[in-house]
């Protein structure tokens, strides 16, 4: 049976994430929703339109908190383990990775990341540290996660998707909360929150430590050692909301983050380091938004951010004296090689910085048609000396707009796109979608979705100017201090693509998707059922490090497969399951002369390093007697990297609710059914079984 034929076999056998809507006051016009139940579940991030799940095009998968926190979910990324074709590991020492559909070596690129509204992920790489995530589980909301090509709405990044974390409001945080969980691998994550409201104004400002002494051991020279490769942040957030009048508000965020994310000197490829380079990080942000209407069904915002993320890595390193000799350009001598090897101190700081504005306008002309429109400007800085010799800047500005209409009760039509311009490639995108929607007795949906989405090169693909200045240079290679030693000299000038500009990455999509509720006797039951087949072409790949260099748009990659997410709802239990299947064919189509066959091959192997051909998760949440809660969930991923993660969690809690405080007592095992580490031969647990406690009051 063909994928298609299997995705249509599916949807006879219906079994979707069931999400709690969000409704604020100035936006009651979006409520309007044909008359529809509002238990379908809505959707805020897909169109930029509040929409049901009947009507949204495309695919979104809605994580609550309460589901995060109830599983005893231990950080961010892992809750992405719940989304089907999200493949979830560790790269490096303890770096999270999380793709969805890989086409990704190991950076996370292509995604799109936002908390709440605001654009996360890194500034000149294009990538997302989840480490370094401003966000703490306790003030999640929901996380909305659009399955498929998202550039229509969100630009040049959401190639693949797009998320959006959604933190709560601080008028449903009033007062003060503390919690603590710790266990297995000196795990240890705390959290405060204090906070107050009222009818005008709302405020939360809270506090979180996250720390992991990382896996148990790494493997070199066929023996088992320590493994440097644990994580240390502190993150402080303020959220806050005044009410101007019924038809204005005024929400203020800000945050700053500091830690250190160890990286272990044998495993870390810094150029014979003799000392551990540990990433010393230290991040900013603020953001302000502005909310108006003029009535029920004419409303926009205005919102502002400004972000800063600064790291810190330096290390000393040992070279051999004759290697120091091959890089030295002509008018240096060569030094003495019986009098010891190269020591100095090298580094890898950079520091972004994004400014971004936003006007964003909604119209609903009526219940049969709807436009959201708007305008977007960011500034992106970055300044490092060893990845770009001093500081640059990119632009991108961008309009956009969506809009629905439904002729008939029973279909919808969604047409948007986003025009984008940017001065990596000093070209301008559109970037179209189209969707019409199917609705059967108003719980039942077939959609068709087309689209297409680009991706221009990041700045360090586009823009390098890769060096390193030596510091505290040792006798007698002094002359060496505060030069600078190129990168593109020690790569093979036979393969090298150094300096060699990149255009950009294109991805066209066809979706047929189902969404269904089913009222059962005492039971909900949600299915969302997803066949995709997915064509890109002139891809980014190849390597990028400081002995190999041959990145260029070279491969041609079609992804074709299904998904499918379940959930059944019925008095005190809760189920959901999910599961997704890729088939992946990937060809080379850069120039057959630019790279031998052995070359040929690994860029296009690359792009399916992280992607999985099955992966699925189960969920079963359960209210027991006398205040106490169980919870059990099951994740598995095949085939990535000839690896296999197949892990089962427990929880069991107790909760009692008092007249003015409540507290929380719970205890977590995860068992790891797949002896064999996951991704990489270095990220061991010699415990299969680990614990953790957990521990929490509100007053």
């Amino acid at each position: 049976m063909t994928v298609f034929g299997a995705a249509l076999a599916l949807t006879l056998f219906p079994l979707a994430g069931h999400g709690q809507p969000d409704s604020p006051d100035l936006t009651a016009g979006l409520l309007a929703l044909h008359g529809e139940q509002t238990e379908i579940p809505e959707v805020l991030t897909t169109t930029r339109l509040r929409q049901s799940k009947l009507r949204v095009p495309g695919t979104t998968t809605i994580i609550t908190g309460d589901m995060i926190r109830e599983l005893g979910i231990r950080n961010l990324q892992e809750a992405l383990r719940l989304v089907p074709g999200m493949v979830v590991g560790h790269w490096g020492s303890t770096n999270p990775v999380a793709t969805y559909h890989g086409t990704s070596q190991y950076e996370q690129r292509r995604l799109q990341v936002q908390i709440d509204g605001r654009t996360a992920y890194r500034i000149s790489l294009a990538d997302v540290d989840w480490l370094s995530m401003p966000v703490a589980i306790e003030n999640i909301e929901r996380i909305e996660v659009s399955r498929g090509p998202n550039s229509a709405a969100y630009g040049i990044n959401a190639f693949l998707g797009s998320i959006n974390i959604i933190t709560r409001s601080p008028q449903d945080t009033a007062g003060v909360e503390a919690f603590a969980s710790a266990g297995s691998r000196g795990y240890l994550r705390t959290f405060t929150s204090v906070g107050d409201a009222d009818n005008d104004k709302s405020w939360r400002l809270s506090y979180e430590k996250r720390k992991s002494n990382g896996f148990d051991n790494q493997v070199d020279g066929g023996e088992e050692i320590p493994f440097h490769d644990g994580h240390d942040i502190n993150n402080f957030n303020f959220d806050s909301v005044v009410r101007v009048d019924r038809q204005h508000s005024v929400e203020f965020r800000a945050g700053a983050l500091e830690g250190v994310n160890e990286e272990d000197l044998e495993k870390s490829g810094k150029l014979g380091a003799t000392t551990n380079p540990d990433i010393l990080m230290d991040d900013y942000y603020l953001h302000v938004r502005f909310n108006g209407a003029t009535s029920e069904r004419h409303f926009y915002h205005v919102q502002a951010s400004y972000q800063n993320q600064r790291q810190r890595q330096r290390w000393s390193v040992s070279i051999p004296a004759a290697n120091i000799n091959a890089l030295l350009p002509p008018e240096f001598p060569p030094f003495p090689e019986n009098q010891g090897p190269f020591i100095a101190d090298l580094n890898e700081d950079i520091e972004e910085t994004r400014q971004e504005i936003e006007i964003q306008d909604t119209l609903i002309f009526s219940d049969q048609l709807k436009l959201v429109s708007g305008v977007g400007y960011r500034k992106d800085t970055f300044d490092s000396e060893t990845f770009f010799n001093g500081e640059g800047n990119n632009y991108q500005s961008r309009i956009f707009a969506n809009t629905e209409y439904s002729p008939y009760r029973w279909l919808t039509f969604n047409l948007g796109g986003n025009w984008e311009q940017t001065t990596t490639t000093n070209e301008d995108y559109f970037s179209p979608r189209a969707a019409a929607n199917f609705i059967f007795n108003n719980n039942h949906a077939l959609r068709f979705v087309f689209s297409r989405a680009v991706r221009t090169p990041d700045a360090f693909e586009q823009e390098p100017d890769w060096s390193y200045r030596p510091s505290n240079v040792r006798p007698p290679f002094e002359a060496l201090e505060g030069q600078r030693i190129l990168v593109e000299d020690l790569l093979d000038p036979t393969t090298s693509t150094y300096g060699q500009e990149l255009e950009e990455e294109w991805i066209t999509s066809r979706e047929i998707s189902y969404f269904g509720q089913f009222h059962l006797d005492r039971a909900l039951l949600s299915v969302e059922i997803r066949y995709f087949n997915d064509y890109f072409r002139d891809m980014i790949s190849g390597v990028i490090n400081e002995e190999e260099w041959y990145i260029a748009n070279n491969v041609a990659l079609e992804q074709e497969g299904a998904e499918l997410e379940a959930s059944l709802d019925f008095s005190g239990t809760r189920l959901r399951a999910t599961y997704a299947y890729l088939e992946q064919d990937g060809r080379y189509t850069g120039d057959p002369n630019a790279l031998p066959e052995r070359a040929q091959r690994r860029a296009v192997d690359l792009l399916g390093r992280l992607s999985a051909r099955d992966s699925g998760s189960f969920a079963w949440i359960q209210d027991l007697p006398a205040g106490f809660m169980g919870s059990t969930a099951f994740y598995w991923t095949n085939e990535v990297r000839n690896t296999r993660f197949e892990r089962a969690d427990f929880r069991l809690a107790r909760r009692v609710d008092r007249t003015d405080y409540s507290y929380v007592l719970a205890f977590v095992m995860q068992h790891y059914l797949n002896p064999k580490p996951w991704i990489s031969p270095d990220n061991r647990i010699e415990d299969h079984n680990q614990f953790f406690v957990e521990a929490g009051i509100r007053f």
